[in-house]
């Protein structure tokens, strides 16, 4: 992996699945209730696999699939440890349906909320959180972009950072 540093952003290229989930792995380890991690990206980009090792890193007692004809998954995970809300909103057309079929009440939960389409309710969502665009570069090569929206998801990205290149920044 390598880094592109912009301010406040993590820029990272995985190099395989098993890279990817990984990274979601150390995000995960790090999650705290009320995260909200949002992961915007094609078809295939990575998205699945990031939650994958989001649930992974947090401890979850089962397989992460893709939600995908449900909106939400629900992962119980370690002893102490927020559960593990997946949302997947391919199938949501925007965010008033989102609204009436209750997934307000997962974004200002406890838990830990990672959300696939996240576009798709931008303007309901809170104004601070995680936002991760995955994006192809070669067949098995991804790029994600951290871009964090408040001092929680800045301090986080900064561990991030520090966790996979070492160093201050």
């Amino acid at each position: 992996m390598s880094p592109i540093l912009r301010p406040n952003t993590l820029d990272v290229i995985s190099h395989s699945v098993a890279q990817t989930r990984r990274l979601g792995a150390r995000l995960g380890v790090r999650a705290q209730p009320g995260d909200i991690f949002c992961l915007e990206g094609e078809l295939g980009s990575g998205k699945t696999s990031f939650v994958q090792g989001i649930g992974e890193g947090m401890g979850a007692n089962g397989p992460v699939v893709s939600p995908t004809f449900v909106l939400v998954s629900v992962y119980h995970t370690a002893p102490g440890r927020p559960p593990l809300y997946h949302l997947d909103l391919y199938r949501i057309t925007g965010p008033q349906e989102a609204l009436d079929s209750g997934l307000e009440e997962y974004l200002y939960s406890e838990g830990v909320v990672a959300i696939e389409w996240p576009e798709r309710i931008r303007e309901i969502l809170p104004i601070e959180h995680l936002w991760i665009s995955f994006r192809y570069l070669e067949a098995s090569k991804r790029g994600l972009l951290f871009q964090p929206k408040g001092a929680r998801y800045e301090a986080l990205v900064t561990e991030l950072t520090r966790d996979i290149y070492g160093g201050k920044e």
